[in-house]
This record gives structure tokens, sequence and C-alpha cells, in this order.
């Protein structure tokens, strides 16, 4: 009986030790909100990689990315959040006709809800280690354009989100 139960204990303490290993370059999150439709819908399920930014890799214009920001949940917690790398430092971005407009050039954005950014933002530059991010569904999406959230800095991102676990029916990389 003992010999059984060694065995218990070492086969639960290798999966534990796996866990921990795994959990140190993945985190699993569910989206909550509506602002990055029709890429991510309230409840997928999504795994990002903790690691993806950490390991010499830089964001790039087009990763979706989860970070902490300055607003609170109804509970008083650290809102997280998930949107569109849309510039990098350095860039310049702005809005007007419908159209983003990164380095004077408009973006083809297919992935967006409505096919088109509401409003006119003037040119402005994203600062040192800074980001320009937007959600997806831009109607719905509190993001870069509102000064709650404004430029975000590298280091307060969460993650880079690089597979969708469920609905079944979206299975695979985001």
């Amino acid at each position: 009986m003992s010999k059984n139960l060694w065995v218990w204990i070492r086969d639960i303490a290798i999966a534990v030790a796996i866990a921990i290993i795994i959990m140190q370059f993945i985190k699993p999150t569910i989206v909550k909100e509506h602002s990055m439709e029709d890429t991510l819908f309230p409840n997928d399920y999504i795994f990002l990689s903790k690691q993806a930014y950490n390991l010499g890799g830089e964001p790039e214009r087009g990763d979706i990315v989860v970070f902490r920001s300055d607003l609170e949940n109804d509970d008083g917690t650290i809102k997280n959040l998930i949107k569109r790398v849309i510039a990098v430092e350095g860039d310049t971005v702005e809005i007007h006709d419908g159209a983003v407009y990164v380095n004077d050039q408009a973006l083809d954005e297919p992935y967006t809800k409505d096919g088109y950014t509401d409003g006119q933002m003037p040119e402005i530059t994203v600062p040192k280690d800074g980001l320009f991010l937007l959600g997806d569904n831009r109607q719905k999406s509190k993001d870069s354009r509102d000064p709650s959230v404004g430029f975000i800095p590298e280091s307060k991102l969460i993650g880079k989100a690089v597979f969708r676990v469920f609905p079944f029916s979206g299975f695979g990389p985001v």
C-alpha cells in the first residue's frame, strides 16, 4: 500500500511541476467584453503567451495583447483590457474620414467590426516604450483614443493572444 502511495505522490508532484512550468509561459484568459468583435467575443477562452515580449520579441502592429489598464472593475480591482497594436514607439497616428493612418498610410483593417473608425483624431506620435492600441469593435471600445487609457507602456503588457481554445468553432491561432 505504501508503494502505491509514493507512486501517487510522485505523479502528483510531477504534474504540479509541469503545470507551474507551463503557467510561466502560458496564461489562460476569458474575453469579457465586446471591444474585439468580430475577432474575439465575450466568453472566448484564449491562451496568452506571457513570454512573447520577454524573450527579445517586440510588440508588432497587428498583435492582439492583454494589458493592465488604470481602469477599475466594479469591485475595485484593476481591469485588464484586450486590444490590437496599431502603432509602436515613434509611429504617428491620426484618424479621419473613417480610417486610421499610421505614418501617413491608411491601414487596411479587414478585422474591424464595422469596417471603419468613427471620429477624428489629430496626428500624434507614440512615445518611447509606448503602444497605441485599438479594439476591433471601434464603436464599443475604450482604447488609446480615450484619455483614461491613452498610450500603453510595454511594461503593462501581460501577454500576446496566440490561441483560441473555446468555442471549438473558433479553435486555433488568433
